[in-house]
């Protein structure tokens, strides 16, 4: 069966249908057993008139007229339908109730052994059931259904009663009700589980058109996650993971598309340089060496960087974490950049990847005496949960609607590629460095003139 709401659905009715035939058993055997119970109360009770008379009577050596006249007057002071056989099964003695109620329709005649031979018999009235409709089995007018129990008639003594009147099969009219009320729950819950399971599993259907289309090439295709439940919570965590991953894919493709348009410009230089060498004087020809060494570099860093960023967006492993001292890596790159380093701290350690953090911080100090002259500095200090990695110049400062911008792949401020050079990669990847750190990083404006690029980075756990 493919359709998953085909198989809750009957799933469902099939419980239904097992909870239904279980009750309808049980009730059945609860019926079965009350009328067990009736019987053999009502064979006690005969049995118990049958020690009396037993006791009242003659013994069975008497004559049969003696015993005829004491089991008729027995009769006559109990008033029941009663009657007396000896061993060999031929009636002594009859009460006239016993005359009327053994013709009457439903007249059943039971019997108790009085121990020395002798049978008591009795006849029991049994009604019964009345036809659909409340006719009468019996001939005659039409007279209405008898409920309730069975009122004792004037000559009838005082041994009389339900045991006696009995209706017959007295589970049927409860069982036939029951059967009907089971059939109609059934109808009504199938028919209220069928929408309820539809709306579910169509949902799920909808969903797997959503990842059908999103796989199909639509990446902006997203799934209704409206609910509280789990079907909703998938729902969700699908829109979640296709967001990621068409950020990713779109990053991908600006990534690449840029480093195409980047890696033309040093390979168009490399191309002119190479092609007028041969033809160029010695002093031009010294002048063009040194062009393509510098092209070569550029290609060199600018191929590393794209690696780089291309494995920080995916996630891979650059290299292992394990505590790196912040004070120490600052005064290191310091020196090699030769700007002035302040630390405001004696101790400065996170947990992370050392090469990221030295390529973060290079990355900083680079675009600084790039872009914002010789006038550099650094400084560490301490902060709540951890520690500020401050790079400041003096140079033209950044925009306020560009300081975010400057931190995207390739984006770079207007006249700055002509004027210092660079493709765009240096901050976006000391962005990349930071947050996957569990840090951030920030462009802020310099008192005085310039900018103060900031590293945040969380301190180590103890």
């Amino acid at each position: 069966m493919k359709s998953l709401y085909l198989r809750i659905y009957l799933t469902l009715v099939a419980l239904l249908l097992a909870f239904a035939f279980g009750s309808a058993w049980l009730f059945q055997r609860h019926i079965e057993q009350e009328r067990g119970s009736v019987e053999t109360a009502a064979g006690e009770r005969l049995n118990a008139m049958a020690a009396l008379l037993k006791l009242a009577l003659p013994p069975v050596t008497a004559s049969r007229e003696d015993q005829a006249a004491a089991f008729s007057d027995w009769g006559q002071r109990l008033r029941m339908p009663l009657a007396l056989d000896d061993a060999d099964g031929r009636r002594i003695a009859t009460t006239p109730m016993f005359l009327r109620r053994s013709d009457d329709v439903g007249a059943i005649i039971v019997s108790a052994h009085l121990g020395d031979g002798r049978t008591l018999a009795m006849v029991r009235t049994v009604r019964p059931p009345n036809p659909p409709g409340g006719a009468s089995v019996a001939s005659g007018p039409v007279s209405p259904p008898v409920t309730g129990p069975r009122p004792t008639r004037a000559d009838e003594g005082p041994w009389a009663g339900p045991w006696l009147h009995r209706p017959v099969s007295p589970g049927a009219p409860a069982v036939s009700t029951l059967a009907v009320v089971l059939v109609l729950l059934f109808i009504g819950v199938a028919a209220g589980a069928y929408p309820v399971v539809r709306r579910l599993t169509r949902r799920l259907e909808a969903l797997k058109r959503g990842v059908e289309q999103f796989g199909a090439g639509n990446l902006s295709h997203r799934v209704e996650d409206g609910g509280k439940d789990e079907v909703a919570a998938l729902a969700s965590s699908f829109n979640q993971a296709a967001d990621r991953i068409e950020t990713l894919l779109r990053s991908h493709q600006t990534l690449l598309a840029n480093a195409s348009h980047e890696l033309r410009s040093p390979l168009a230089r490399l191309k002119m340089a190479f092609a007028m060498f041969d033809d160029a004087a010695p002093a031009q020809r010294e002048r063009l060496a040194r062009e393509i060494d510098v092209n070569i570099a550029e290609l060199d860093a600018l191929v590393e960087e794209v690696l780089l960023a291309s494995r920080l967006e995916a996630g891979s492993s650059v290299g292992d974490a394990h505590p790196v001292e912040l004070l120490a890596l600052g005064a290191e790159e310091a020196a090699r950049a030769e700007v002035a380093f302040e630390p405001e701290t004696d101790t400065g350690r996170v947990h992370g990847q050392e090469r990221l953090l030295r390529r973060a911080l290079r990355n900083l100090l680079d675009n600084a005496r790039r872009y914002g002259g010789p006038e550099v500095e650094l400084a560490l200090r301490p902060v709540a949960g951890g520690f500020e990695y401050v790079v400041a110049d003096r140079g033209p400062g950044v925009p306020v609607e560009q300081r975010e911008r400057i931190f995207e792949p390739f984006y770079r401020l207007p006249g700055h590629a002509e004027m210092a050079g660079g493709v765009g990669l240096g901050l976006s990847l000391v962005k990349q460095i930071a947050e996957r750190h569990g840090g951030r990083v920030s462009c802020q404006p310099r008192e005085g003139g310039g900018s103060r690029f900031v590293i945040f980075l969380p301190a180590a756990p103890a």
